[in-house]
């Protein structure tokens, strides 16, 4: 066995060990345990934005996108928001016990669906640091032990963050192995994790393209998908223009390094002519790329011609598909094709045409008259996320406390056997 294997057997045996602990966890120890973490993130603030401010100088210096720099970026307003992110974890409620549904069978039989933890879930991740925090706060609460591997060029922030909150587990009694990092950033590691399928239960892969392949194709272990986010924008034909403008400049620009960030607009063909010179405008004034269809061009002779790969990019960046449709339905069509099922916006005044895009787009999440960029688990009111899950099994959307849950049935009886 090579000493890499070795590491990360024991790294994710500690965490399953520390899983059956933290299991039986009461809500008051776990929620105590959640403030001591929230607490030393703040004191460790200093060394951990340090070691992060080196990372992010050698990603630029290595030449890494401007979008990846920002996914791995901790600001103080980010650093800020991790730290709300747990402490507002504290205050949900705790899903593990819940009993879902009871029912009585005619023989006196109580049978009772409860929730209970997933087990040991490990989550693979790339650049955004931050990650590591939300995932451990979700696990924590909902009793999951979390193994963790992020990116090879945020190694030594997410390190530097898995020990200050390692440190707050440990301060009230549980497990520091119940936040686990894998021990090296080599991609061999990966490999192994993949293959462990007798102690983690299932993998969460958040990252590009690439990865998630690489990663269902791998896994010997159940894997929830949180993959590209190609998400629309269709601005209706019944549309508020000025609304339409505000929500396209924030879906596309408020944070483009986003998987909920929009990468396609659409417009219908009434209004084009109207809207789409000034939004056009109003997005390459905050420094957005512009690649058009034909119909597009011929109202805006100066943008570039889309190809038929951009319907179904997702740019991470300052870079956005417009197209004009003949009406809804080419609306729903294009979304069917070129979507990956995870945030799409209408924006239109008529009710008739809202339900209609709710009822017909098949998306995690589907918008109107809102921004794509609120598909996330703090803004959905689930204090953070594990992720966005583009799979219909065993989550779809946000993944909060509850996802991170499944049941047992507990059967009570007076004596009953059967016959």
């Amino acid at each position: 066995m090579t000493p890499l294997r070795q590491e990360v057997i024991q790294a994710v045996q500690a965490a399953q060990s520390a899983a059956r602990i933290l299991a039986q966890a009461p809500t008051e120890q776990k929620n105590t345990a959640l403030q001591a973490m929230a607490h030393a993130l703040r004191r460790a603030e200093p060394d951990i934005v340090a070691v992060n401010q080196e990372e992010v100088a050698s990603a630029k210096a290595d030449g890494l996108s401007g979008a990846f720099v920002d996914r791995l970026t901790l600001t103080p307003a980010r650093f800020q928001e991790m730290v709300a992110s747990m402490e507002a974890v504290v205050a949900l409620p705790d899903p593990v016990g819940q009993v879902i549904s009871r029912w009585h069978r005619p023989n006196g039989l109580e049978i009772r669906k409860v929730r209970v933890p997933l087990g040991v879930i490990g989550i693979i991740y790339e650049a955004r640091p931050n990650v590591t925090s939300d995932c451990a706060a979700l696990c924590i609460k909902s009793g999951n032990a979390v193994v963790l591997r992020g990116g090879a060029e945020s190694f030594r922030s997410n390190q530097a963050i898995r020990a200050a909150l390692s440190q707050g587990v440990h301060s009230v009694g549980l497990p520091e192995a119940a936040i686990t990092t894998v021990p090296s950033a080599a991609r061999a590691a990966i490999d192994v994790l993949l293959e462990l399928d007798q102690a983690i239960d299932v993998i969460i892969p958040r990252g590009g393209e690439a990865l998630i392949r690489k990663i269902v194709e791998s896994s010997r272990i159940p894997v929830i998908k949180h993959a590209k986010g190609v998400c629309h924008v269709f601005v209706d034909e019944a549309a508020d223009l000025t609304m339409a403008q505000q929500i396209a400049i924030n879906a596309k620009c408020q944070r483009p390094a986003t998987c909920n960030a929009m990468e396609t607009l659409l417009i219908h063909e009434r209004i084009a002519s109207a809207f789409l010179p000034q939004v056009i405008t109003a997005l390459r004034q905050a420094g957005v790329e512009i690649r058009g269809c034909e119909r597009t061009r011929a109202l805006m002779p100066d943008v570039a011609a889309a190809t038929e790969a951009d319907w179904s990019t997702e740019y991470l960046d300052l870079v956005l598909s417009v197209r004009v449709v003949t009406a809804l339905d080419e609306a729903i069509r294009h979304i069917r094709t070129y979507g990956s099922a995870h945030s799409d916006a209408i924006v239109t005044e008529d009710p008739s045409h809202a339900e209609r895009f709710v009822r017909e787009v098949d998306s995690a999440a589907v918008y109107v008259n809102a921004s794509t960029r609120f598909t996330d688990g703090f803004q959905f009111g689930l204090g953070a996320e594990i992720g966005i899950s583009t799979d219909r099994l065993h989550a779809r959307g946000p993944m909060g406390l509850e996802e991170l849950t499944t049941y047992k049935y507990v059967v009570i009886g007076s004596g009953q056997v059967r016959t």
